[in-house]
């Protein structure tokens, strides 16, 4: 099938190389020239686990092309994905200027063929508030004329970054909404090679389809305030979250994915979703009382670990002149993504209260340097970034941080204290190699 991808961020980017691999002619259309140039000559704009190597291997097959040209993206496709940006400010309502923006130039392409061509499906791949891709669908159809054959579909993403390759060549199920059978029966053959482990495509109409994504998000963005509303409490009462953890999800229904405790969510999915669902509630008039808990449960999480650091501190001068070293910047592992990052937060409240900030992530220190300038000093080695620091602070849990070497920190950092935002370390390990021990939903450990 001949499809185009418009947008080669994230979700376009790997749509468009996983759909290549298939067997599929695929091209991936973007409006930044620069982009385009460094994607034609190998080199992946995104940091995803696998990710380079696929899209050179279909390149050389030739399923897979990298263009600026809308009018040959458009003009050839099949089906066309609309895999643009969509952000949101912080009430979560949403800016669909870049949906417009490509809907108007695929009703222009459409336009110019002309009524005989043969209806190309139009598929919505980004995340947009519910009811969108009709809004669209109605869009192109007055701008292109009513004459002018095409379909519409909702095809929402479930990518993990940092396993997006494995989610989507395997996914758990794969959601579509259609207004029609015959698109449907062209989304099973789109599909076919990706679900021959048995598990399911959803059929559906457009408006739930939409609503899909975010009911998705937004449960797992619950389950995590909520675990880490449970370790608050464990701290409260002098418990262990990790072993109430596990007397918990050994429960069958509740399982034991996303009840990890920790800083709280981050990303560009999780809190624009949540945030988006509250609005959509507002517009409607529908309460989202546990969307609006959830959401504040997660920024008051970080508020809550800032404020073990200043504690620890308070007796010796504050946090201003306190040098802190921080490991890990990205919002989770395997990915370079820093939007709404925990560590981002914590950092710029470091630095408010006159703290010296060293950080390291294995992936994301380029985007952290753009992101907050000259302030912090971001380095390129682990042991590096805790030389000479009052405490380190953990907050992503990248596999090398699970097992440093202490005796090292012990030595190169000026003051032994260690803020584990992951909970990655044994309270007695650090306790016994004479570090203060700060976790979360556990009881802070004295060196012994």
């Amino acid at each position: 099938m001949r499809l185009t991808m418009v947008g080669t961020g994230y979700v376009g980017l790997v749509t468009g190389v996983c759909f290549a691999n298939t067997g599929n002619h695929v091209t991936c259309l973007d409006v930044d020239a620069g982009k385009i140039d460094k994607l034609n000559k190998g080199v992946c704009p995104i940091y995803e686990p696998g990710l380079t190597e696929m899209m050179a291997h279909n390149v050389a097959a030739k399923r897979l092309f990298f263009t600026t040209d809308k009018a040959q993206a458009y003009r050839d496709a099949e089906m066309i994905f609309i895999c643009v940006g969509t952000p949101s400010d912080e009430r979560g309502h949403t800016d669909l200027k870049y949906i417009h923006s490509a809907a108007d130039d695929i009703a222009d392409v459409l336009k110019s063929l002309g009524p005989k061509q043969q209806p190309k499906v139009i598929v919505m791949k980004s995340t947009v508030p519910v009811g969108t891709t009709l809004a669209v669908r109605d869009r192109i159809r007055a701008r292109a004329g009513a004459d002018i054959p095409f379909k519409v579909a909702d095809n929402p993403e479930f990518l993990k970054e940092g396993a997006a390759i494995d989610d989507f060549m395997k996914p758990d199920r794969v959601v579509v909404g259609v207004e029609d059978d015959a698109t449907g029966a062209a989304f099973k053959d789109l599909y076919d090679p990706f679900v021959r482990n048995g598990h399911p495509i959803f059929l559906m109409d457009v408006v739930s389809a939409e609503m899909v994504k975010y009911a998705s998000n937004n449960f797992l963005a619950t389950k995590i305030s909520f675990i880490n509303e449970m370790a608050n409490l464990c701290e409260a009462y002098g418990a262990d979250i990790g072993r109430v953890r596990e007397g918990m999800c050994s429960d069958k229904r509740i399982g034991n994915a996303f009840l990890y405790p920790g800083l709280g969510y981050g990303g560009s999915c999780f809190p624009k979703d949540t945030l988006a669902c509250i609005m959509m509630g507002e517009t409607r008039g529908v309460p989202i009382p546990v969307s609006k808990a959830v959401h504040e449960a997660n920024q008051r999480q970080r508020e809550r670990f800032f404020g073990k650091l200043q504690e620890h501190f308070k007796n010796a001068g504050g946090l201003s002149g306190k040098t802190l070293a921080f490991w890990g910047i990205a919002f989770k592992p395997k990915t370079d993504d820093i939007r709404e990052a925990p560590a981002l937060t914590l950092i710029r409240k470091a630095l408010g209260y006159g703290a010296i900030i060293r950080a390291f992530d294995p992936v994301a220190n380029e985007n952290a340097r753009r992101e907050l300038g000259p302030g912090p000093v971001i380095l390129d080695d682990m042991y590096e970034a805790a030389k000479g620091a009052d405490a380190l602070v953990v907050c992503t849990d990248w596999d090398e941080f699970k097992s440093p070497d202490f005796a090292r920190l012990a030595q190169i950092m000026r003051g032994r204290v260690v803020f584990d935002g992951r909970n990655l370390y044994r309270r007695n390990q650090l306790a016994e190699r004479g570090f203060w021990y700060y976790s979360v939903g556990r009881a802070p450990a004295r060196p012994a």
